[in-house]
Order: structure tokens, then C-alpha cells, then sequence
């Protein structure tokens, strides 16, 4: 083999294992997504569900402000199951609220 051949050879081999490190370490690098079941629920003693005035049951609210018809997962901010069961909200980020839940950051989707 010549000297040209080795080196174009050589060049070859470590841009392939180059780019296998950088990947592999890409990979390692990506966060790893969690799941809503995995998330913890908002719970009243949030300071969030506080100042929201979050209630895991909107039929049970008797907050003034709140119109009939009007849950979580009617609202923008709900990323979860329609009508029941847990899912993550935009305004409680890291955790995951009732589907039958409400607050006063509610907007119709």
C-alpha cells in the first residue's frame, strides 16, 4: 500500500469514528422526556395552585370567576387527556394537573 493510500485510508477511519463519538455523545446529551404519568400532581399546598387558585375538581370551585363548562381539559395550556385522568399544564410546569380541574389562568382552547 502506498504512503497516499494509508494516509487517505487513516483520514477515513477517524472521520468515521469522529463523527460515531460526536454522535453517540449527542445522543447522551438529549433530555430524556418524561411521561404525564410520571409527573408529580399539583397539590393545594402549591404555591402556584395557590395564587391560580387551582382546584383539582372545578365542580366542586366556588370561585365566582369560574364559568360552567370550564376544566382543564378544555383549556390551551392542558396537554392531557380529554375529561379525566392527570396531564401536564403550561402554568404548572414539572407536574401535572386534573383533567377535571380548574384555575384562573383557564382559556378556552
Amino acid at each position: 500500500m502506498s504512503e497516499l493510500t494509508q494516509l487517505k485510508s487513516r483520514r477515513r477511519f477517524l472521520g468515521a469514528a469522529g463523527s460515531l463519538g460526536v454522535t453517540a455523545l449527542g445522543l447522551g446529551l438529549l433530555p430524556v422526556k418524561a411521561s404525564a404519568a410520571d409527573l408529580p400532581h399539583v397539590t393545594d399546598a402549591d404555591a402556584t395552585a395557590k395564587a391560580l387558585s387551582y382546584v383539582a375538581d372545578a365542580g366542586k370551585s366556588a370561585n365566582p370567576a369560574r364559568k360552567p363548562n370550564t376544566d382543564c381539559s378544555s383549556c390551551q395550556f392542558y396537554s392531557g387527556p380529554k375529561g379525566k385522568g392527570f396531564g401536564p399544564c403550561q402554568m404548572f410546569p414539572g407536574k401535572s394537573v386534573s383533567a377535571v380541574g380548574w384555575c384562573q389562568a383557564y382559556s378556552a382552547r
